[in-house]
């Protein structure tokens, strides 16, 4: 029996000024769709929500909805009434006509698992506990078309294995809006793609999903490719000359420069589409080997005790990642960690040379009322220092997908996603010996988080990363501290995969098992050798010889001043600069070009 049909969108037109966000879009809402929306920070997630939930109008275009449908939306920020308790929030929009029995229950049975307690007063609630609650009203409501933007941001790791379940076995149909790629693959069964002011549908979960997206980026390379060669063809023809008179040929000459235009268009945004922040490595020097012991470390606030008698050395190079649920002791680690607090009893000793950068989940170091200009450079000037190189701040800004042009523009009109990829701007252009990520994953896009990964494993400092989303910790560290409550406090080594395998008693291992089919079915599953590189390998190898061009050319600049005699006895420190960034580029020619080396061989091979 057919799905049917709850919303569906056609031919719209979505503009904000003159600059269409959407256009000609299209998509549909069935039953029991499980979606997972994804698309690059401000290529309209919200927007579309909006347009779903109809609070966002369309300039041109159809929206029709089944009669009766209700819609039901998580709340990003929620203004508390005083003395309104939790069950009072939750049932504030719930149908007359519903039992109150069946509502209650329903409540008590999703408050439970989120560890609220119904007769809570709202005003008295934590940030993460009133994130919690509107998640609970979402859930209550019980809509037939559920609207979840980034639901586990603040949710610990025991609630967003229970949300999983709940939400595979919903009624209704979801969209979910999550950077957190297990649980999108956990809860989705197709995915819509915002690409360039389209919908684009893919048929199959968010497990499928960069696969269905490689093999469409592939496809239009090709056609852009076969588009250049015509036009190539066509300017060849029109170089030989053209009879004025003919009006066929002026006719072709016309269509000729319309596709030369189009095709300039067309592969600008795609090129734009494909782009990924790329910044070099962050290159950090400490002596120290020991960056930080607690030996036997009590700590309690009232008669809560957090720590009892903890007990870690962090060795320089440790990656270290920290869960636990909300008032676990977290926050109390990181803050006798950076000396914000002093332990009741036992000692902590810090490494003299330690130099600490944080990324701090409330963003306190971001300026709102500033400009992303000023929050990079709060002293003034056109430059900042980026690991001892002078970098204009919009090109700087470009590398992090920000548009120049939006430079003065104040921090406090950024969305949650651009105000993270600020914050990594400011703490990634001087990153310390010891870096520490409080949730940096928060409201990111999956393009960010591919960067972040990436400048992380090629880091050489200490990392201490606090964070809910499974998948990045298993791709960036090789320690896990869980703080379990109750001063207990478990330690292991590898990802949080590891941790769920071992750690007894686990209430869901079920990420874990998967993960491990996963790559078992990898290896074992017979598939056919692809006859060329993939598209990602492709564009690195294409892309290869540009940067060695860079390296040379900085390699022949900094060797050259070098050379100057009385450049070390005029600026000692420059010249000692001078000599670790030449060391650090011959380091990184001889990778880029056993990279291009590697490529190369790979790519003869496959042909």
């Amino acid at each position: 029996m057919p799905e049917k049909l709850l919303l569906h969108v056609r031919d719209a037109l979505v503009a904000f000024g003159k600059k269409p966000l959407f256009d000609a879009m299209e998509f549909s809402i069935l039953d029991g769709d499980k979606i997972a929306l994804v698309g690059k920070n401000g290529a309209g997630k919200t927007t579309l929500m909006n347009i779903i939930t109809g609070d966002r109008d369309l300039d041109d275009g159809e929206r029709w909805q089944l009669e009766g449908t209700t819609i039901g939306y998580l709340q990003q920020e929620v203004k508390p009434k005083p003395g309104q308790t939790i069950r009072a929030f939750v049932k504030e929009h719930i149908r007359a006509d519903e039992e109150v029995e069946a509502v209650d229950y329903r409540i008590d049975a999703v408050l439970q698992p989120l560890d609220l307690d119904p007769e809570w007063g709202m005003d008295r609630l934590s940030g993460g506990q009133l994130r919690r609650a509107a998640l609970a009203r979402a859930l209550v409501e019980n809509p037939d078309i559920l609207l979840l933007d980034e639901p586990t941001n603040h949710l610990d790791l025991d609630i967003i294995e229970w949300l999983e379940n709940y939400l595979r076995g919903y009624k209704g149909a979801l969209l979910v809006v999550s950077h957190d790629r297990a649980f999108l693959s956990a809860v989705s069964d197709k995915v819509f793609w915002l690409d360039r002011g389209k919908c684009r549908i893919c048929p199959e979960g968010f497990a499928r999903f960069e696969d269905w997206q490689t093999a469409l980026i592939e496809q239009e390379a090709r056609e852009l490719k076969n588009r250049q060669k015509a036009l190539a063809m066509e300017e060849e023809w029109a170089s030989r000359g053209v009879p004025a008179r003919r009006k066929r040929n002026q006719k072709r000459l016309s269509m000729m420069r319309a596709e030369r235009a189009k095709l300039k268009a067309d592969a600008s945004a795609y090129n734009r589409m494909i782009a990924k922040i790329e910044i070099e490595a962050p290159d950090v020097e400490v002596s120290s080997k020991v960056v930080c012991e607690f030996t036997k470390v009590f700590k309690s606030f009232d008669e809560k005790k957090i720590l009892d008698s903890f007990s870690l050395r962090i060795i320089r190079g440790d990656r270290i990642g920290v869960l636990g649920k909300n008032g676990s002791g977290k926050t109390t680690f990181l803050k006798l960690l950076t000396n914000q607090l002093v332990p009741d009893a036992g000692t902590i000793k810090r490494a003299r040379d330690l130099h600490i950068s944080y990324f701090d989940q409330n963003r306190s170091d971001l300026e709102p009322q500033w400009s992303l200009w000023r929050n990079l450079i709060p002293n003034g000037g056109d430059y900042i220092d980026v690991m001892g190189k002078p970098r204009h701040v919009c090109g700087y800004l470009k590398d992090f997908l920000f548009d120049p042009a939006d430079a003065l523009q104040a921090a406090g009109s950024l969305s949650g996603g651009q105000k993270n990829r600020l914050m990594l701007a400011k703490i990634l252009a001087n990153p310390g010996s010891l870096l520490i990520l409080d949730e940096p994953t928060n409201d990111l896009d999956m393009e960010t988080l591919d960067m972040l990964e990436e400048i992380l494993a090629a880091y050489n400092g200490t990392l201490i990363v606090v964070s809910h989303d499974r998948d990045f910790l298993d791709q960036t560290v090789s320690k896990i501290v869980a703080f379990e409550g109750d001063a207990k406090v478990e330690m292991c080594v590898g990802g949080y995969t590891d941790y769920l395998e071992i750690k007894t008693g686990v209430k869901d291992a079920k990420f874990a098992k998967e993960r491990k089919e996963k790559e078992k079915t990898k290896v074992e599953a017979p598939k056919a050798a692809p006859k060329k590189l993939s598209f990602k390998l492709q564009y690195e190898l294409d892309n290869l010889p540009e940067k060695i061009a860079a390296y040379e050319a900085e390699i022949t600049d900094l060797t050259a001043k070098l050379q100057d005699s009385d450049f070390y006895m005029k600026d000692k420190d420059g010249f000692a600069q001078a000599t670790r960034y030449l060391e650090r580029a011959k380091g990184n020619l001889s990778k880029a070009l056993d990279r291009w080396t590697e490529l190369e061989e790979e790519a003869a091979k496959l042909a």
